[in-house]
């Protein structure tokens, strides 16, 4: 396959990219070669394949709010080429028998690679550490292990976790709450949900878990990561971390990027998600801090819902919002066009960095001659309006309806082979055939 004009990391004037065999064989100005196939690609950015280090995909058990293969679809049509699956399934994937048929599902779709995550703690429960040798030696070769949803609450149990992780070569990912100061939370606690009578969800449940297993994670010596950091203070502590050698990173999610709880005065439960969303000071410290590098990445914390889970009442709706669509027009609507980070930028926070914590040797490389033909293209001139009716996932629980972004993804690429294409999935795709 020939692209013909697109501008690697938006940097530059365009030029061909041809593939072949899945790996970038050439990289010129107006290449002279006969291919099966040749897209005029008008100077669209292309990017290394995004990598979303936190998604949840609901099967087995909730297959009427998600499946491997839709979650798989919204992922290549939002430029993704790896994702990871989250444990909350039902049953919890805390077995090497659940990882190995969620890795298994993800291959035989083929549209993204899908990685399982495995339970720190047998059915989530925060009592007793899973399997997670058995998981790691696997054939899904789990490197990460949360029990995203609940936090590991139990200091003894997160430091054995710790430990055992560290000898796996693996990743502990905690979901940082402390569960004793959110009981019956609802939304941030501050002015906007004292108005509105919802009970608080203190910033600081955030923050002392995370200074909790900082260190901890620096006594074993251990990679910890922090999922879906949503307060000021905690960059906080993120920082101070860091300035002491603890190998810690952390993610934040678009939504956590963009919104803030004045959206809670409509009482819409499309905008309850855990972590809550907090204030504008607490966005901006995020937007600055995913710049510098305190954050390490993006991730988008997909959470979709059935309609019967989300479209009632504020008290009884489930928390979490659809993401991995919307994920690059966000980032680009709040870090690009606020001049936080340029394309190459984009590709470190939603590619590089999170390929790197995952340790995925073929993803998040660069583009160049040798490389992996797994990328993205990119449209920066064509505004995107986003319907959630009009998403892949079989839920439409999108906080970002009716918004228009800057940007829109156009191709997305797998070693070498189309998975998404103009809106529509590889059995959907357009191909453009050789003049």
């Amino acid at each position: 396959m020939l692209l013909r004009g697109v501008r690697p990391y938006g940097e530059g004037q365009p030029v061909d990219v041809l593939i072949r065999d899945g790996v970038i064989a050439e990289i010129g100005r107006k290449l002279a070669t006969t291919c099966a196939q040749t897209r005029d690609c008008g100077g669209l950015i292309a990017l290394p394949g995004l990598v979303d280090l936190h998604t949840h995909l609901r099967e087995p058990g909730r297959e009427d709010a998600e499946t491997i293969e839709t979650g798989s679809a919204a992922a290549a049509l939002g430029g993704y080429t790896a994702i990871f699956a989250m444990a909350n399934t039902d049953p919890v994937s805390d077995t090497a028998v659940l990882v190995e048929h969620i890795w298994r599902r993800g291959q035989d779709i083929g549209l993204t690679d899908v990685h399982p995550v495995g339970a720190v703690t047998v059915g989530l429960a925060g009592e007793r550490l899973a399997e997670l040798g058995g998981m790691a030696h696997s054939a899904a070769k789990v490197r990460i292990f949360s029990d995203d949803g609940f936090c590991v609450s139990d200091p003894l149990l997160m430091r054995r976790a710790l430990e055992y992780c560290t000898a796996l070569g693996a990743v502990v990912a905690q979901h940082a709450e402390d569960p004793r100061l959110t009981i019956g939370s609802q939304a941030h606690e501050g002015e906007i949900a004292a108005r509105l009578g919802l009970a608080g969800w203190p910033a600081t449940a955030e923050e002392t878990i995370i200074a909790r297993d900082c260190l901890l994670a620096q006594a074993a010596g251990a990679r910890l990561h922090i999922c879906h950091v949503s307060a000021a203070g905690s960059v906080d502590i993120l920082r101070w971390a860091h300035g002491r050698g603890t190998a810690v990173s952390a993610e934040v999610t678009p939504h956590h990027l963009l919104l803030t709880d004045d959206r809670l005065h409509s009482y819409d439960p499309v905008n309850k998600v855990n972590p809550p969303l907090r204030t504008a000071a607490d966005t901006a410290t995020l937007r600055a801090a995913l710049a510098e590098g305190v954050i390490d990445c993006v991730a988008t914390d997909h959470a979709p819902h059935a309609d019967h889970d989300k479209n009632c009442e504020w008290a009884a709706a489930r928390t979490g919002m659809l993401g991995m669509q919307t994920a690059l027009p966000v980032v680009a609507a709040t870090m690009l066009a606020e001049n936080l980070l340029d394309w190459r930028g984009i590709a470190r926070v939603m590619s590089e960095r999170p390929a790197a914590i995952a340790n995925l040797p073929d993803q998040g490389r660069p583009i160049a001659v040798g490389e992996p033909a797994t990328l993205v293209l990119v449209d920066p001139d064509v505004p995107w309006l986003v319907r959630g009716s009009e998403s892949a996932s079989l839920a439409t629980n999108t906080p970002f309806e009716g918004m228009r972004f800057p940007v829109r993804v156009i191709t997305t690429m797998l070693r070498g082979r189309v998975t998404a294409d103009e809106g529509r999935t590889a059995d959907q795709r357009k191909v453009i055939p050789a003049p």
